[in-house]
This record gives structure tokens, sequence and C-alpha cells, in this order.
């Protein structure tokens, strides 16, 4: 980030997902750039130490199950009573269970569309009336998951998949309204999600054969790019998913040959 940009000052950011990870990493950065940032979570405690190195003025917790649409409306109304608008609506909020179509449970299915692409939903339904107001955006989590499939990652995939195209739908409808919908499609990331994986080296390996930056993304890495989307710098762009992926989908699959 540039020394000194201050792109969201007096704007009002809510961000689910915001208690680790990428979501954390998004917080951070709206409110490094002047933002009033609500946090949105399923654990108390984990936004509480997010927003425990955050301006007190600026920050607001709010906990958060996205699957449930009563409570993204309440996060909403929060935001608006604590600081008078709703500007920039970062749906990052997700979960995602292993296994094949035939081994995982049902319960993870439903959990895994309720969470990720109903969270989507829910997040740009209760906040679009207010974003229409002020000609706010949307700033939406897919994946390089939702952009080609993974082994053993089914349902994952297939949500992913649904936030892409929601979100390219939305950015139609919208458009008129003067409200951006964006989504960002991260690959592999250094978050409490992926701990397992990181800390397998020949797994490790095989990710960075993959990725021509040779290394992982971080938070931060995610975070720049959704701050970018949310800012007047993209004032022209809606309806994309844009990759940050190292190069990732740049491929088309096959290894290198030296």
């Amino acid at each position: 980030m540039q020394q000194g940009m201050q792109r969201f000052q007096g704007k009002v950011v809510v961000v689910t997902g915001a208690g680790s990870g990428i979501g954390e990493g998004i917080a951070r950065r709206f409110a490094a750039e002047g933002a009033q940032v609500v946090l949105a979570g399923r654990t108390r405690d984990k936004l509480d130490r997010v927003a425990a190195s955050l301006s007190a003025e600026r920050t607001l917790v709010q906990v958060t199950d996205v699957s449930r649409f009563e409570e993204v409306q309440a996060l909403v109304d929060a935001a608006v009573a604590r600081f008078g608008a709703l500007h920039v609506m970062v749906n990052n909020a997700g979960v995602a269970p292993e296994g094949k179509v035939t081994e995982a449970s049902l319960e993870d299915w439903e959990r895994t569309m309720a969470t990720n692409a109903g969270g989507v939903f829910h997040g740009c339904r209760a906040a679009l009336p207010h974003l229409v107001k002020v000609r706010g955006c949307i700033v939406n989590m897919a994946s390089v998951s939702g952009l080609g499939a993974d082994w053993g990652l089914s349902f994952y995939n297939a949500s992913k998949g649904a936030i892409i195209n929601f979100t390219r739908a939305l950015a139609l409808d919208h458009g008129r309204d003067g409200v951006r919908v964006n989504a960002v499609a991260p690959s592999f990331t250094r978050t409490p999600m992926t701990e397992d994986m990181q800390a397998d080296p020949a797994l490790m390996a095989k990710f960075m054969e993959r990725m021509p930056l040779g290394r992982p993304a971080t938070p931060a890495d995610v975070a720049g790019v959704v701050a970018f989307l949310a800012s007047e710098d993209a004032a022209m762009v809606t309806g994309v998913c844009l990759p940050v992926d190292g190069g990732v989908t740049a491929s088309n699959g096959q290894p290198p040959m030296a």
C-alpha cells in the first residue's frame, strides 16, 4: 500500500468472515485507508482480537452467521445505525469441506452452499438498498476453485462457481443503479484454513510447481485487490472475477518442461 493512501476516508465497509485469514486482511486494509469498518463473523473472540488493534471509533463488531438471512440483515442494519450509511459490502465468509460427492455428508453440502453461496446472496440482498443510495459497491469472495475444479472439493467448487456467475448477474441488474459488483478469485493463500497444507512440504512443492510467481498469496495480497475493486480507481469495472493467483490460471495445466 502506498503511504498516505486514504481512498476510503468517511466510507463504511462491512467485511464478513473478518475474524482471521483473508477477511482479517481485508478489514485491516480498509481500516488503514480510513474506512469505518464493520467486522462480522461467527466467533466473537476472533473478531475482538482484530478489533483490538483498530480504531475503536471507526470499528464495529457484529457476531453473524451469514447462512441466516436475518442475521445478515441485522448486521447491515447495525452498520447503518452506527455509521449512518453503507458504501462497500465484502462477502468473504466461507467453508471448504473435503470429500467426493459420494463420501462427504449431506450436511456438508447444505452447510457449504448455505454459507458460501447463501452468505453472498444474503449479504447482497441486505446491502443493496443502502448501496443504491450512495452508488456503492460489492466485492464477493470467489476462488480459482470456482473457475476450475479441484480433486475432492466438489461442494466448494459448486459454491464458488455459483458466486462468480451470481456476481455477473448482479452487475447487469444493478449497474444502472450505480452499484458495481465484482469478485476476486484467490488461489492458495497462507491462512489458518490452510495451515495443515502449509505443513506438508511435498504438497507445497506441488502447489509451487503450478504457481509462476513461486509463492502462495498472503491475506494482504488479496486485500489489496479487494480495495482496488472497491475504490474509485475501478470506477469502470463491474461484473469481473479477478484472479489473485500468482499466475495459476495462466496455465493450460501441463507441467513445466524444465
